[in-house]
Formats: C-alpha cells, sequence, structure tokens
C-alpha cells in the first residue's frame, strides 16, 4: 500500500530543494530529486521495494507538476497577444510538458533509488504496516 503522506513529503522536498538548486548553482536538480527520494523512502519503510516506489513516485509526481504549470504559463503568456498566439504559446507548452515528462522519468529513477536508501535507515517495523486507520 503507498504511504501518500511520504510520498507527498518527498515532493514537497523535491520542490524546495529544486528551487533553492535553481539560485545556487552546483546544487541543481539532482540533489533535489536525491533528497527528496530519500526522504519519501525513509517515512515510508519496509524495505528496499518499498522505498524505491516511494521515492519514485516522489520524484515523478515534481516533473509531471512542474511540467503541467509550465505549459498552463506559455498558454496564458501567450493570451493577450490574441488567439493565434495563444494556440502557439499552448503548443510549445504542450513541447515543454512532454519533455517535462520525459525528464522527470529519468529523474525519478534516481529519487527511486534514494528512497530505497533512505527505506533502509528506517529500521522501524512499524512504518511498513502503518495505514491511515492506525494510531501512531
Amino acid at each position: 500500500m503507498t504511504n501518500w503522506r511520504a510520498v507527498g513529503y518527498g515532493f514537497v522536498v523535491t520542490f524546495l530543494v529544486g528551487l533553492i538548486g535553481l539560485a545556487i548553482p552546483g546544487l541543481g536538480q539532482l540533489t533535489a530529486g536525491l533528497v527528496g527520494g530519500f526522504v519519501a523512502g525513509y517515512m515510508a519503510g519496509g524495505g528496499l521495494g518499498r522505498g524505491f516506489w516511494h521515492g519514485l513516485l516522489a520524484g515523478s509526481l515534481g516533473g509531471v507538476i512542474v511540467g503541467l504549470l509550465l505549459w498552463i504559463a506559455l498558454a496564458i503568456v501567450g493570451l493577450p497577444l490574441g488567439p493565434g498566439e495563444a494556440i502557439v504559446g499552448g503548443a510549445l507548452g504542450f513541447g515543454v510538458f512532454v519533455l517535462a515528462i520525459v525528464i522527470s522519468a529519468i529523474m525519478a529513477v534516481e529519487s527511486a533509488v534514494a528512497g530505497a536508501v533512505g527505506a533502509l535507515f528506517n529500521d522501524d517495523p512499524r512504518s511498513a504496516r502503518r495505514t491511515r486507520y492506525s494510531n501512531r
């Protein structure tokens, strides 16, 4: 069962470190995926496979959401210039979205590996069985 809280925290960490990585050269998006995947895997616990899965979801979710936001932004930028420019902006935005999906798939792999490593650091056996309805 997927621990969506772990995926959500991993995504937020990936997003925030990615924003910092844009401002600080050398940190970059690779570090963001590694840290976010590690957080998701650590929170999910339960072994390599579970950590891998949660890191993969956290890493790929960020790329999809950022791609959608870029697509919408490029379409909106073209609106004031007329319907023709809005269509061009939407088409360019779709290209950016597809590129973001491809990049997020690549980045999700390194995030998944970091998630597997993170799960190894969580030795709490209850973390793998935790559900939405259990008491902490």
